[in-house]
């Protein structure tokens, strides 16, 4: 990953993925991935099939909270890595436009 992706200390990431753990186990994580929706390509899915994602990735600074996690599917999960939200938009935009 580029040094500039890089804004959380390692604590921070340590303790935020440890809190992700707790959360993929909690009844609200369950209930939202049940949808089998994937946040991003409205695609459907089983549940299972699902992931966790940050939308403030862990190693930006983002917390393992409710408001920033959704269910995604490997696919869109692997080519986000570590994109701010705007920064996905424009890539999406941007495969759009060559369509």
């Amino acid at each position: 990953m580029p040094d500039h992706f890089i804004s959380a200390d390692e604590e921070h990431i340590r303790r935020e993925k440890s809190r992700a753990r707790e959360l993929r186990n909690s009844q609200w994580w369950k209930r939202k991935r049940s949808t089998g929706i994937c946040y991003y390509c409205g695609g459907k899915f089983k549940a299972d099939e699902l992931t966790m994602d940050h939308l403030i990735p862990v190693v930006r600074g983002g917390k393992s909270v409710a408001g920033n996690v959704v269910p995604a599917c490997k696919d869109c999960n692997s080519k986000k890595k570590y994109s701010l939200p705007t920064e996905w938009e424009e890539y999406l935009s941007s495969l759009k436009k060559e369509e």
